[in-house]
């Protein structure tokens, strides 16, 4: 299971409201259409954000788990996907949203990337709980 890194507060919107486009200047790679990732809340916060919720103190970590169930460009003002989407980007479309009881501490990445064996561990222990 491949991990992205998300920036907070996305993160937390993500996995404790209701979140469900991730905005990306790249398109979402055919072999990630229908795949199931970790959530990752980024060692940074989104400076250009103005909204605030539950989560943001956690940061470094896997949050969540959800499913990448479609991908399309934005339309001019980015108001295709409500209050999330941003204008002149991709919405990758998120569904099936989990959020862990205890955030997995760990480093993230740019891009798609591959959790080490004990992050997965913890997060599958988690997720069959």
């Amino acid at each position: 299971m491949k991990a992205l890194t998300v920036r907070q507060p996305w993160a937390g919107a993500i996995v404790h409201q209701t979140k469900r486009v991730e905005n990306r200047t790249w398109q979402l790679p055919a072999k990630q259409h229908g795949a199931r990732i970790l959530i990752h809340a980024g060692a940074q916060l989104d400076k250009n954000a103005k909204i605030y919720g539950p989560n943001l103190g956690v940061y470094g970590a896997i949050v969540g788990v959800a499913t990448l169930t479609g991908c399309h460009a934005a339309d001019a003002d980015g108001t295709c996907c409500g209050p999330w989407g941003f204008p002149d980007v991709y919405h990758w479309q998120l569904d099936d949203v989990t959020a862990l009881v205890k955030p997995v501490p760990c480093k993230g990445a740019l891009g798609f990337w591959n959790p080490t064996a004990d992050v997965l561990a913890a997060v599958t222990e988690q997720m069959e709980a």
